[in-house]
């Protein structure tokens, strides 16, 4: 017989699976939906050219990105005040690439991703023999500024309890352009179909749909063993997630924007 607390951590997986499955969707309507707008502007007059891609289609995406993220029938909660800094000054880079980089880190070696966020440092230790490909990934996006002055866009603090970060659109929906393989499912961390307090995993859309998005876990959450592990948080890096979570998200929820202002003005990857 399933008992209570069983039940209560198979609904919470079931509901973290349709939220993936929710922004899959998402993105797959705003690409059809891009590319018969890409054949219509081919006629369409400069006037009304203008009009539609400053206006209409960025509304679009903001429904569509709203539907992927918020439950409709979520209240707005109550926002506690900011606990972080300004960001620092600077812009997002749009970048790009066709493929995985190529390998260039030492597996045998260790290495620290240091996350300078406006709420504080965040410092992860990697784990490049049990995932190289996306150690390797995190290592060369970082060295390019991919990172930097990006939103973690979002935040759950029900029953699943992560914050994540990666995406520079800060939708949801952003990738540098390739996909990684899933890696290292089998950790010992994960035990009980659970990730544990500090873990830092791979965020997908499905087997194989890694990109760039990643999130922090601050409290043991039932999830299936899905997603990439490939580095665990500090006791630093905890407290700083758990003022993230104590100031909640903005649907109240349980899943949504936080409301602190999580940017990542800085990431480095070293190796020691």
């Amino acid at each position: 017989m399933v008992s209570q607390e069983q039940r209560r951590r198979q609904l919470a997986r079931e509901k973290f699976l349709r939220q993936q499955q929710r922004r899959t969707s998402a993105r797959r309507k705003a690409r059809m939906r891009n590319s018969v707008i890409a054949s219509v502007l081919g006629v369409v007059v400069i006037g009304s050219l203008a009009l539609y891609t400053t206006g209409v289609l960025k509304g679009d995406d903001k429904k569509a990105n709203a539907s992927a993220d918020v439950t409709p029938s979520a209240s707005s909660a109550s926002k506690a005040p900011d606990p972080c800094h300004k960001p620092a000054a600077g812009s997002v880079k749009k970048l790009s690439w066709k493929k995985e980089p190529a390998m260039s880190i030492d597996t045998s070696a260790k290495y620290t991703m240091k996350l300078a966020t406006t709420c504080g440092e965040i410092d992860v230790a990697m784990k490049p023999a049990a995932a190289p490909h996306t150690v390797n990934s995190f290592d060369f996006l970082a060295g390019k500024g991919y990172f930097d002055h990006t939103k973690c866009h979002r935040l759950t603090t029900n029953n699943i309890y992560v914050l994540q970060c990666g995406d520079p659109t800060a939708t949801g929906s952003g990738d540098p352009g390739y996909k990684l393989p899933d890696e290292n499912l089998k950790d010992k961390s994960l035990k009980g179909n659970t990730y544990p307090t500090g873990t830092v995993a791979m965020a997908n859309a499905g087997p194989n749909t890694g990109g760039s998005q990643f999130f922090l876990v601050y409290k043991d959450s039932p999830l299936p063993p899905n997603y990439a592990p490939f580095g665990t948080m500090d006791a630093a890096g905890l407290k700083v997630l758990g003022k993230i979570a104590a100031a909640g998200e903005n649907t109240g929820g349980g899943d949504g924007a936080p409301n602190a202002t999580v940017v990542i003005d800085k990431a480095t990857v070293t190796k020691s």
